[in-house]
């Protein structure tokens, strides 16, 4: 998202293993964290993680989300996918407005285009 930067990124990356993320307001300093589990690992095609923020807005024991990397000749197509403990927990999440991953995604294109260069 605009204005944040992300401060703290510890991955133990094996099935059971754990992660953290910490993103840090650049102007006011406020910080937002998530932590969850690694369920799966199939290399080099499909990860399973659970999720769940420090100061959670939706209701429930956090999410578990699903990355799928498929080969489409030349290119790769990721699907990610979030499912969460309800359809209430859904909802509310869908109402934020805040939309951070395409933001981070915006920046990987980014990354990606001038590595082209």
């Amino acid at each position: 998202m605009d204005g944040w930067s992300l401060a703290v990124c510890d991955i133990d990356f094996r099935v059971g293993g754990k992660y953290r993320y910490v993103w840090k307001h650049l102007k006011n300093g406020n910080e937002m964290g998530m932590s969850g589990e690694i369920r799966e690992i199939v290399v080099p095609e499909r990860l399973v993680t659970t999720e769940k923020f420090d100061e959670a807005w939706y209701p429930g024991e956090g999410a578990v989300g699903t990355v799928l990397l498929t080969e489409q000749g030349e290119q790769t197509l990721l699907t990610q996918t979030i499912r969460y403990g309800s359809k209430e927990a859904r909802d509310i999440s869908m109402k934020t407005g805040i939309d951070g991953m395409a933001v981070g995604y915006d920046r990987l294109d980014a990354v990606f285009a001038e590595l082209a260069r």
